[in-house]
């Protein structure tokens, strides 16, 4: 035994105990909060511990965290303590504070901003895009409108969240130097929607479906607190995984087939309009720039055989005829409510035209007390002309980067999947944020700047530079996963990137 080993050992049993200690104290402070019926008692403890634990991985393995963060973040919102948040603000503050997901974005932060202070120094430079750039705008002038707004804490709160999402695309920049690490990053975003469809089949298969219930409507809102979130959710997971579909080995096809045919069915199931044309939009830009003629008539099949099957859904697009507007109630026609809203609130910039009345503070000022339902009125309101300029520099961005990514992708390759996908993704991101709250779902925007950072990385050549050359993508374990996963390889050995024009089916 090695000096070393010796001193290791009572250090090692010392972390051991203190492991159990901390565990026996959780199980017994929950056991009591369960018994009591406090459920912030039963959540805080166990969230606390499994906080410390992801903090020691996003220290020692810091890529490895940002994977699991990705996988696992659906399911945070099983524990949400604050309840539902989307299309109003009227939450206890605290409640949203000492929510798990609220705790995972702080240490997320924190975690990330040591991390690329690392990185900085230890190269000189991390890597940049004029999207990156753009994102950070729009995040620097949201953190700037919620320090003048008249309630700072929910602005500063809503404001963190921005960020969060913008800090995710700067890590993942990092995390994705050529195509292994891409691969690796979707293989753990399709992992999240496993387990998402997972959750939802299992509790539905005990009784207990997983739903709201909004009007006459009951819509299904799987591991998230409101069927809105659940429905942007998989609008970009659907859109993005047919866009991969093809170039996929056969096995991986299969699972992916699975999770695609769940997904459509409890996109329907939500009976969130807004996702559901997303997702028909969506899938005719993929069609379209697959050239695909059977994917276009598989969408017809689709929406007739939805429509039949679940007359709600019919009756949920039926409201958009009606003429009496909602009135702030759960059905109804919220087309014209939303028309009537934004007249109200536009004028709610003349306050500060400039850095505007900060994030989250428009259902504080008006008698609705809802959210814009329009991002792009919300960035002139919220965050004044300032934020609105750097939210259209980033909405033009998007699509460059996917027009610039569609053509340097090689052809008949995953590159060319993940380009395709990406551009569905952001014409439907676009779309739909001209009439809903996208921009608050910061648990669906993780998975939609993931595929930007992706398709970022091949617009400007980072995954196909080592094909070129023929050199090995990884000779890591993971790159060997992915390898397998989507070119069908699982022997051992070295891994060698194959040719670019190579098909995978």
């Amino acid at each position: 035994m090695t000096r070393q080993q010796r001193e290791y050992r009572p250090a090692g049993r010392l972390l051991s105990v203190l492991a159990a200690v901390a565990a026996a104290a959780v199980a017994v402070t929950a056991g009591l909060a369960l018994a009591a019926g406090d459920r912030r008692g039963v959540v805080l403890p166990i969230a606390l511990v499994a906080g410390a634990a992801v903090g020691v991985l996003a220290i020692t393995r810091f890529s490895g965290y940002v994977i699991l963060m990705l996988a696992v973040r659906p399911l945070l919102d099983v524990v949400k303590l604050s309840g539902p948040t989307a299309g109003r603000a009227d939450t206890d503050q605290a409640s949203r504070l000492s929510d798990p997901s609220t705790m995972v974005a702080v240490l997320f932060l924190l975690a990330a901003g040591l991390w690329l202070a690392a990185q900085l120094r230890r190269s000189g430079r991390l890597r940049g895009t004029p999207l990156g750039w753009a994102m950070l705008l729009v995040g620097a002038t949201a953190l700037v409108s919620a320090l003048g707004a008249n309630r700072p804490t929910p602005s500063l709160l809503e404001a963190m969240r921005i960020l969060t999402v913008v800090v995710m695309f700067v890590v993942l920049e990092q995390l994705m130097p050529d195509r292994a690490a891409v691969r690796r990053i979707l293989i753990a975003c399709y992992g999240s929607l496993a387990l998402a469809l997972l959750y939802t089949v299992l509790v539905s298969a005990f009784g207990q479906v997983p739903s709201e219930v909004k009007g006459q409507f009951i819509r299904v809102s799987g591991p998230f607190s409101q069927s809105t979130t659940f429905g942007r959710y998989l609008m970009f997971m659907i859109v993005f995984g047919f866009a991969i579909y093809r170039f996929l080995a056969r096995r991986a096809q299969l699972v992916l087939a699975v999770l695609l045919g769940l997904s459509l069915v409890f996109l329907m199931l939500t009976n969130t309009r807004s996702a559901i044309l997303g997702a028909a939009l969506g899938l005719v830009v993929v069609a379209v720039l697959h050239r695909s003629g059977r994917m276009l008539a598989t969408l017809l099949v689709v929406a007739v055989a939805g429509v039949s099957l679940l007359p709600s859904v019919g009756d949920r697009f039926a409201q958009l005829a009606e003429d009496r507007p909602t009135g702030g109630g759960p059905t109804g026609n919220t087309l014209q409510w939303r028309v009537d809203y934004w007249a109200e609130i536009v004028t709610l910039a003349n306050r500060n035209p400039v850095t505007g009345i900060g994030p989250n503070m428009t259902q504080h000022e008006t008698s609705e007390a809802k959210k814009p339902h329009n991002d792009l009125l919300r960035a002139y309101v919220e965050t004044g002309l300032a934020g609105l300029l750097a939210y259209l520099a980033m909405l033009v961005l998007l699509l460059y980067t996917a027009r610039t990514a569609l053509r340097r992708a090689p052809p008949d390759s995953l590159e060319r999947g993940v380009a395709v996908g990406f551009a569905g993704c952001a014409v439907v991101f676009i779309a739909v944020s001209l009439g809903s709250n996208v921009i608050s779902n910061v648990v669906t925007l993780w998975y939609f700047v993931a595929f930007a950072a992706a398709a970022s990385a091949i617009a400007h050549g980072r995954t196909t530079s080592a094909i070129a050359h023929g050199r090995t993508t990884s000779a890591t374990t993971h790159g060997r996963v992915a390898d397998a996963i989507t070119h069908g390889r699982a022997g051992t050995g070295s891994v060698t990137t194959p040719a670019p024009q190579l098909r995978y089916e």
